[in-house]
């Protein structure tokens, strides 16, 4: 047992009252949770017969990682969050090191990454403008918008009447479909 300083520290629950907590939270939304896995899984049949391959290191695979269990688990902010920076990895890298890679900005930014993406016809249009939409998307989570801002959540919430929760799960469920059409593109599957 901790002592002094360090005790104030750490939780004075149990391992057993921490289960508990930890059981109660998987049960949760345990339907839920089953039906986004599988959703999850029928998305994921677009990848390659062998897979994808994931440009963008460490940062691209603990996104895609992280955001397919984020979307399981009900986690939406996260979701929309990871797989907006999943695709930011992903198609920089991309470019920088394809087969017709090219030298690019150290920190470029994203509308200029789908620029030369499309310019190069690695992303079509309506791909670059649904990346744009999911940009759109986690912009107003991660960055302050007044109750004014129509892209404000619960501005979105008082116009449609809609719960925060739907929206999100709409967000959430539009950026992982992304990140599965961005991975499944045909410069990075593998297989047929």
């Amino acid at each position: 047992m901790a002592t002094g300083f360090q005790a104030t520290l750490l939780s004075s629950l149990t391992d057993v009252e921490v289960f508990r907590v930890l059981l109660a939270d998987l049960h949760d939304d345990v339907e839920g949770k089953v039906a986004r896995f599988h959703q999850l899984a029928d998305l994921s049949s677009a990848l390659g017969s062998s897979g994808t391959m994931l440009p963008g290191g460490e940062t691209a695979i603990a996104a895609w990682i992280e955001a397919r269990s984020c979307f399981v688990h009900g986690n939406f902010v996260a979701t929309v969050l990871l797989c907006q920076g999943l695709a930011e990895q992903v198609l920089a890298a991309h470019l920088a090191i394809g087969i017709h890679g090219e030298e690019i900005p150290n920190r470029i930014s994203f509308h200029d990454t789908l620029k030369r993406c499309v310019e190069r016809g690695e992303l079509a249009q309506t791909d670059s403008d649904d990346l744009r939409r999911l940009m759109s998307l986690r912009n107003p989570l991660s960055h302050y918008r007044n109750f004014d801002d129509p892209s404000n959540l619960s501005r979105r919430v008082m116009d449609t009447r809609m719960s925060a929760e739907a929206h999100l799960l709409n967000d959430a469920t539009f950026a992982i479909g992304m990140a599965i059409r961005l991975l499944s593109m045909e410069a990075l599957r593998l297989g047929d």
